[in-house]
């Protein structure tokens, strides 16, 4: 039997996101824009599925623009996340990223966004593999 990351291409989700962040407004530590998404009542970065033809860094830049209201230049990858969403194995490649123009305004998917110090951030997500991006960003910024 086939692992079950391991099937066609085309059952695969293919996405875009990225962690958004900003030197510290109280500390050094970074603060990470974390977005609500009511529909489903979670915390995690920008992210969304690619559209025909549209390559991972433009897609992560439009599901940012989408999603925070905000444009953002990319910085480094992050690791890519792979996991199952409804039984359909998705791959998110992420990178970090900053703020260059806009402001967030709640949106239909998205009704709330924060910014939190990297630990608080870690605390708040909703998911274990968006909290190894947490780490993975923090070590790329003390490099």
């Amino acid at each position: 039997m086939a692992h079950p990351l391991t099937v066609q291409t085309q059952d695969r989700i293919r996405a875009a996101g990225v962690v958004l962040w900003r030197a510290g407004e109280q500390s050094d530590e970074p603060e990470l824009a974390l977005i609500h998404r009511p529909k489903l009542d979670d915390w995690s970065f920008p992210k969304g599925k690619l559209k025909d033809g549209e390559r991972a860094k433009e897609a992560a830049r439009r599901e940012a623009l989408e999603e925070t209201g905000m444009r953002v230049e990319l910085g480094s990858r992050l690791p890519t996340q792979r996991y199952l969403a409804k039984g359909r194995p998705k791959r998110v490649r992420y990178w970090s990223a900053v703020r260059v123009s806009g402001s967030f305004a709640p949106n239909r998917e998205v009704d709330r966004l924060e910014w939190l110090p990297a630990g608080e951030a870690r605390q708040r997500l909703s998911y274990a593999h968006d909290r190894e991006l947490v780490d993975a960003l923090l070590k790329q910024l003390c490099e």
